[in-house]
């Protein structure tokens, strides 16, 4: 039937139009690395110039993303305006972090130890495990605002200063643009937040490649190397952690999942959860839910080559992980299962991964289940034949993987 996109609120086909002259005229500057670097740093105050940014390996990733959005995402008025705010604060965000460490060198001294890493596809099952191992008060699960805005580390665990709304307005700004998000997936600032957003404070990240078309970009993030990436990564922990004290940080994202290599040279340590769910009920959900986050940026959403991008993406990642060889505690589990006995299902993870389990922190799940029933944002809707690729190729192309590990076919699948 083809994808089709939910309307938008009345207020963003305004901006669009260009009717709201201060975001347009914002809108309509071109996105060039000279221009954002120089007002990252008027914004930030720093006369340090370019060093205030540390080392130049983030120049390169944001050149090529920058040259790949003015080509190929075709940005509306509020997606330029939202993409170049977006910048500004991972800009001001790297000089923030590079000033504390000046400060404090022995921030790059703390400890990240044996990392819990939800390393599954997406709609795999990934948020429900994450979700329940931040139930546990042993470990400690990054929430939007920290990653968005980690510096200063906050005084204590729970502590909150006004970076919460401020994280709050951008990550709600999704659903306020595509009001179908939520039912997709909620954002919130306080809520536990997928890390790759402290990769993109090196412009390494997929928050680039899902919510623009840029392909130009796409095929060279594909072959780069992800360390550096990693490293900001750890470097956020660090930072989070600084006044606080070590914690046992529990982490997820799909994108992990592509990337064991660089993830596993940074924590050597880490204790890995993939989910395993049908591919063909990944593909469908993890596209639409892409196809509506690029609607927030931009009037041109191509849903089939959307489609064969993750076809080729997951096809390769999830054939590797058959027989990959893993050092370390690893965890398996299915999608149906973590929906059908949930807690159950965690303790099963609690086992694999040799995490301490207990009959309160069985109930703390409970809990949180029954206070968040799944579908309380109303029902993500998808279909599989809006890929645009045939159900042979898809069944060929993920035979092994559903083999090894056992992944039943959904229910709703046709």
């Amino acid at each position: 039937m083809g994808w089709v996109p939910g309307p938008r609120p009345a207020w963003v086909e305004a901006v669009n139009r260009g009717d709201v002259e201060p975001i347009a005229d914002e809108a309509a500057r071109p996105l060039d690395r000279d221009d954002l670097l120089g007002e990252a740093l008027a914004l930030d105050g720093s006369d340090d110039g370019p060093a205030a940014f540390g080392d130049d390996r983030f120049v390169e990733p944001l050149d090529r993303f920058l040259a790949a959005v003015e080509e190929e995402a075709r940005l509306h008025v509020l997606g330029r305006w939202l993409t170049r705010r977006f910048l500004l604060r991972l800009l001001t965000g790297r000089i923030q972090q590079e000033r504390y460490v000046r400060a404090d060198p022995g921030v790059l001294d703390e400890e990240i130890v044996a990392p819990v890493v939800v390393a599954g596809a997406p709609r795999t099952g990934t948020t429900i495990l994450f979700d329940l191992l931040e139930r546990d008060p042993s470990l400690r699960a990054p929430l939007g605002w920290e990653l968005l805005r980690p510096v200063p580390p906050p005084p204590a665990v729970g502590a909150e200063d006004g970076r919460v709304e401020l994280a709050e307005a951008e990550l709600r700004m999704l659903a306020r643009v595509a009001p179908a998000m939520d039912a997709i997936h909620e954002y919130g600032a306080r809520r536990p937040k997928e890390c790759l957003s402290a990769m993109s404070f090196e412009l390494l990240s997929e928050e680039l490649t899902a919510r623009y078309h840029v392909p130009g970009f796409v095929s060279w993030f594909q072959q780069a190397d992800m360390r550096p990436a990693y490293e900001r990564h750890r470097l956020v922990l660090q930072i989070l952690q600084r006044r606080t004290g070590r914690a046992q940080w529990v982490l997820k994202s799909p994108v992990h999942l592509h990337n064991l290599d660089a993830l596993l040279a940074v924590y050597p340590d880490a204790r890995l959860a993939f989910t395993h769910r049908d591919p063909l009920e990944v593909l469908a959900s993890a596209t639409s839910l892409v196809a509506n986050l690029r609607w927030v940026f931009s009037d041109h959403v191509d849903y089939p080559a959307l489609g064969r991008y993750h076809v080729d993406l997951f096809g390769g990642s999830l054939d590797s992980l058959v027989d990959r060889a893993l050092p370390g505690p690893v965890s398996h589990g299915r999608y149906v299962d973590f929906l059908e006995r949930p807690v159950e299902t965690v303790r099963g993870v609690y086992e694999a991964l040799g995490l301490p389990w207990s009959p309160e922190l069985a109930e703390r799940m409970d809990a949180h289940l029954a206070a968040r029933p799944q579908g309380h944002h109303g029902e993500h809707r998808y279909d599989l034949d809006d890929l645009g690729v045939a159900r042979a190729e898809l069944e060929a192309t993920f035979a092994r993987y559903v083999s090894h590990f056992g992944v039943p076919a959904s229910r709703s699948a046709p």
